[in-house]
């Protein structure tokens, strides 16, 4: 049987069905079938299923929050992107209908010989929480998160045998609580039209409990379940790749800071125990200690690293970048930011965010992982590019754009492996086009056509490009 996977995210207690926000006209047109040939055959540059070592996995990535359900159905309880989008407050109970919808995804999904890796958290912090403590600003949550983990471990631990805590917490902590663009909208008002926030402690102390959320959840596995459940747990980081502008000694420096406040900030504290020494000299006091009994607990509070790696950009150094009268996490760098050089851009831009297609990021990165990092096991959990939301059913199933894009950095991946990094698996994002944050339905991720307003669903050739990768020989 062809070994499958696919990445799943459990719900927090009162987080069980997705809500999507989007307005369909009335009486909209049903979408022309439209066939894609089953006989198509690709050019697949040398990439085969055989050409990875036994046990590496293939899969798709999905979220919760972005595709399942509704808001208001089976005792669903709202998120803080609920509250965000504007929708209505709820309890926070557990909610045994949704408990039960997971049960069988999860059986469903074993039984399609499809493996489940499990996201405790992907962006979607109970709207409860936020109201009744501030969430992820109050040491509170670290208990309520181990809580809510022992709770997943012991009703799905039996068949999910893969765990993730959290799902990019640099997101979380910068644009939740820094520039204030993703939910819950925190900031100083220098820094965006937020009504509340600090941005020169919020982020440092969020992603501060997050990584002791995070530490608190793994003791919990390890000390009840992983023995008897023999399944792994780890945490997912964005990286994106951050090359020096120039070859100047400043421009390096500005490289290695880039990459150290972006994934270092967590990285650091789980591998060694302590923030990148970049982080100490430049944040000081604002940058939360760990005390000794945290950072015990904190490292080596991985088995894997889940890596989600689209982009790479130009750092230089930027001393103009700081502000000493408004101080916040993305002006601490002191790094400006280029995608094109001496003229030419760094790669293809995409529809969305600042995504610029640059494959060679990707060898970079987990080279890099291999090189500071000690090599750990490390999963590719999420690498993709996005199309309009608005284009013709044909154009957006005929995405020959997206297949290049997972030639040209799987090829990358297989080149790292090839050197010697330690990577156990590839997921692509995404498996369906969703709701995609603050973008809402303007952005298509998905190597399968999903219409928001009929929920039809149609095959990209993308998805033929993959199923040809898993079933081809060398």
């Amino acid at each position: 049987m062809k070994m499958r996977t696919v990445t799943v995210a459990p719900p927090w207690l009162c987080l069980l069905l997705f809500v999507g926000v989007i307005q369909c006209a009335a009486g909209a047109r049903e979408l022309d079938e439209v066939a894609v040939p089953e006989t198509v055959h690709f050019d697949m540059v040398g990439l085969s299923r055989e050409s990875f070592p036994k046990g590496f996995v293939f899969g798709t990535a999905t979220s919760a929050y972005q595709v399942e359900g509704m808001a208001d159905m089976d005792g669903r309880g709202p998120s803080i992107w609920d509250a965000f989008v504007r929708r209505p407050d709820g309890t926070g109970k557990v909610n045994w209908k949704g408990v039960a919808y997971y049960n069988r995804l999860i059986d469903y999904l074993i039984d399609k010989g499809i493996i489940p890796y499990a996201t405790l958290c992907h962006y979607d912090l109970p709207l409860a929480l936020e109201q009744k403590y501030k969430g992820l600003l109050n040491r509170r949550i670290v208990k309520d998160f181990a809580d809510y983990a022992d709770f997943c471990f012991k009703n799905f631990g039996d068949r999910v045998k893969n765990w993730m805590t959290f799902n990019e917490p640099r997101i979380i902590a910068t644009f939740g609580y820094d520039d204030g663009t993703f939910a819950p909208g925190r900031c100083s008002k220098a820094y965006g039209n937020c009504s509340a926030g600090n941005s020169a402690t919020e982020p440092y102390i969020v992603s501060h409990n997050i990584i002791l959320s995070h530490a608190a959840a793994v003791h919990r596995y390890r000390e009840k379940y992983q023995g008897k459940q023999n399944g792994k747990i780890g945490i997912v980081v964005d990286f994106i790749w951050y090359e020096p502008l120039t070859r100047s000694k400043a421009d390096n420096y500005a490289a290695v800071r880039a990459r150290d406040f972006h994934v270092g900030w967590f990285l650091h504290p789980i591998m060694y125990g302590a923030y990148p020494k970049t982080m100490q000299t430049i944040v000081r006091e604002r940058l939360p200690k760990f005390t000794e009994k945290e950072v015990k607990l904190v490292k080596g509070s991985i088995d894997f690293v889940g890596i989600n790696q689209y982009t790479t950009g130009n750092a230089y150094n930027d001393p103009n970048r700081r502000k000493p009268q408004y101080p916040s996490y993305l002006t601490d760098w002191n790094v400006g930011f280029a995608y094109a050089k001496n003229g030419e851009p760094i790669g293809p831009r995409g529809h969305s965010y600042t995504l610029y297609y640059v494959p060679w990021g990707m060898y970079k990165v987990l080279m890099y992982m291999k090189e500071h990092y000690g090599n750990p096991t490390m999963f590719v959990t999420e690498n993709g590019m996005d199309d309009a939301g608005n284009l013709t059913l044909v154009r957006a199933l005929h995405d020959t754009a997206r297949i290049n894009f997972y030639k040209s950095y799987i090829s990358n991946l297989k080149m790292a492996v090839d050197d010697g990094a330690n990577v156990g698996g590839y997921f692509a994002w995404s498996l369906l086009d969703n709701f995609e944050w603050i973008l809402g339905y303007t952005s298509r991720f998905g190597i399968v056509y999903v219409d928001p307003c009929t929920l039809r669903r149609h095959p990209k050739m993308s998805a033929l490009w993959f199923k040809q990768l898993l079933t081809r020989k060398k």
